[in-house]
């Protein structure tokens, strides 16, 4: 057998991870399977780069001198993937979930002059697929912070969070609650609802909160395949939806829930895949982007301004303190649905 990149990945990663376990969930492989694999790479290299004990696994003097070198091979190598890939093709294939605003690729184009930016829309596990495949370069995915069924996230895929925002009630503009600043559990249990699909990554959100309503089996009027669709049930049928405030549309009202649920906005790509400089203009367009949407819809944007410790990602891209931004009384908020 011959040593190969893949094969100093798998040492890196044992080496970081301390034990087999943990390095084979890492992986996404089956403890027997990596185990084999370590086998053959130890017997490559003609000796034992781990001793196994109950407490995990720790470097052998072989492992001590070979380790090392085995990371910077695969270190070096994704720097070469890297480079190669953005001189070669040029072209920076960028997924988004739900749906993709026209705006958004222009930013994304105006930030990363030195390649051509295409853009797609697909579903979140759809997009992380992609971007295994090389068929995506990257993708921004929603997901869901401290809620059950939430599908994990390909371990072996580098991660970014871009924001994390809050999960809002949206309702008719003419609602009894449209005008408060907070809704809590007791004021939604007797609420009509708009629900996602089985299946639909927004799914399980609801699910979470609505077992935590002292009615915890709500009237669902119908379950939507998307955003814009739940949005317009909020308008046309009078019924209340779960949202991020980015996800609405103009037509509906946004009230912010006690209970503090999030969605974390995720750019995933594959190591090595995107050169350094590419990737931190890429982050900082899209946090940009972000904070130029938000500031769209009054009610959210007043809210980021005023809890920035809430928006960590975002620091460099909010208002400093004391710097006055006009409200909106009406919440007359000029936007349309985003991811």
């Amino acid at each position: 057998m011959h040593l190969e990149i893949r094969h100093a990945r798998v040492v890196m990663t044992l080496a970081e991870a301390g034990s087999i376990s943990k390095a084979a969930a890492k992986l996404s492989l089956p403890q027997p399977s990596l185990t084999a694999q370590l086998r053959r790479i130890e017997k490559a290299v003609g000796g034992d780069l781990f001793v196994r004990s109950a407490f995990g696994i720790t470097p052998t003097p072989l492992g001590e001198r070979l380790i090392p070198m085995l990371a910077d091979l695969a270190t070096r190598a994704d720097a070469v993937v890297a480079e190669a890939s953005s001189l070669a093709s040029g072209i920076l294939r960028f997924g988004n979930a739900e749906w993709t605003p026209v705006t958004l690729r222009r930013a994304l184009q105006a930030s990363l002059p030195s390649v051509e930016v295409q853009t797609v829309t697909l579903d979140p596990a759809l997009s992380i697929e992609a971007v295994n495949r090389g068929e995506l370069t990257a993708a921004l995915i929603s997901s869901p912070e401290a809620v059950d069924g939430i599908r994990p996230i390909d371990p072996t895929l580098a991660k970014e969070i871009i924001v994390r925002e809050p999960i809002w009630l949206a309702l008719p503009r003419e609602h009894a609650l449209a005008r408060r600043t907070t809704v809590s559990r007791r004021h939604m249990a007797a609420l009509s609802w708009v629900q996602h699909v089985q299946g639909h990554w927004f799914h399980p959100v609801e699910e979470h909160l609505f077992r935590k309503l002292d009615h915890p089996t709500p009237e669902v009027l119908h379950y939507a395949g998307g955003h814009a669709e739940a949005m317009s049930w909020v308008r046309d049928a009078g019924a209340a939806a779960l949202a991020t405030p980015t996800g609405s549309t103009s037509d509906v009202s946004l009230v912010a829930i006690t209970e503090p649920l999030r969605s974390r906005l995720l750019l995933v790509w594959r190591p090595g895949s995107i050169h350094p400089n590419t990737l931190r203009q890429l982050i900082d367009a899209l946090r940009r982007y972000y904070c130029d949407y938000a500031r769209t819809i009054p009610r959210y944007w007043n809210w980021m301004t005023e809890r920035p410790t809430d928006f960590p990602e975002l620091a460099n891209f909010l208002p400093r303190p004391g710097r006055w931004w006009p409200r909106d009384p009406t919440d007359a908020e000029p936007h349309t649905a985003s991811s």
